[in-house]
């Protein structure tokens, strides 16, 4: 064989192998991923000690959320959820397959892959929902803070102080026992911060899975859906 025939040998091995690759995840959707996992791992080690980034961290999450459920509806075609959204038996008949090694593989979604996403967005939506309602009892800030009303306003002067009446630090410090216990067990904003908290570790958790599911089902199915999620390309 020539070199000029070698050299068309290989440009002609090249276009066969992209002719087997076709794109499946637009820039919204993959992008929209990679937000989430920045997102939610920046929110969670910045916690109480970087509140600022901690919330706009949030922020970024919700929006992703919300642009990735909309774009569910009236995306590309792997986007849409009319496209990989199935029922319970397909994905435990999935997940059953990747046990024996005989799941079939999908071009977009597989069903235990569509699952996880539906259950990840329902648990951001949890995460960041009642993120921003504690942020609006603690601090009277964010997007909520018209509709909730800010809790923990101990120490504030009484109607008798205003009106004149003596306020001393007994008096405040009774005021603040009181506003304790009114807002301890049962209160709405230890409600709201244990809801969050088990919202967090829910998505942590779920995430968790994802990683051993995209990795299970790459070794099965012999591609790298990490990589797909970045280039946007799978196997045809």
């Amino acid at each position: 064989m020539t070199a000029q025939e070698q050299d068309d040998a290989a440009d002609q091995g090249s276009h066969t192998k992209k002719a087997r690759t076709v794109r499946v995840w637009d820039p919204i959707v993959r992008i929209g991923h990679w937000v989430l996992v920045i997102g939610v791992f920046t929110a969670y080690f910045t916690g109480d000690e970087v509140p600022t980034v901690h919330v706009w961290a949030g922020y970024a999450v919700a929006a992703t959320v919300v642009i990735r459920v909309l774009w569910g509806l009236v995306g590309t075609r792997h986007a849409r959820f009319s496209s990989f959204v199935t029922g319970p038996g397909r994905v435990w008949a999935y997940l059953a397959g990747l046990a024996t090694g005989q799941a079939k593989r999908s071009v977009g979604h597989n069903p235990a892959g569509a699952a996880m996403t539906l259950a990840l967005l329902l648990a951001l939506t949890g995460t960041t929902g009642t993120g921003m309602a504690l942020l609006a009892v603690e601090e009277g800030q964010g997007p909520l803070a018209p509709f909730i009303a800010q809790e923990g306003e101990a120490g504030a002067p009484s109607a008798e102080y205003e009106a004149g009446g003596e306020y001393d630090e007994t008096h405040e410090q009774d005021e603040r026992e009181a506003d304790s216990e009114g807002h301890g067990e049962g209160g709405g904003e230890e409600v709201l911060e244990t809801l969050h908290s088990a919202f967090v570790y829910l998505t942590l958790a779920l995430a968790a899975l994802h990683v051993v599911g995209v990795l299970a089902s790459s070794i099965a199915h012999g591609e790298n859906l990490p990589k797909a999620m970045v280039t946007g390309r799978k196997r045809a």
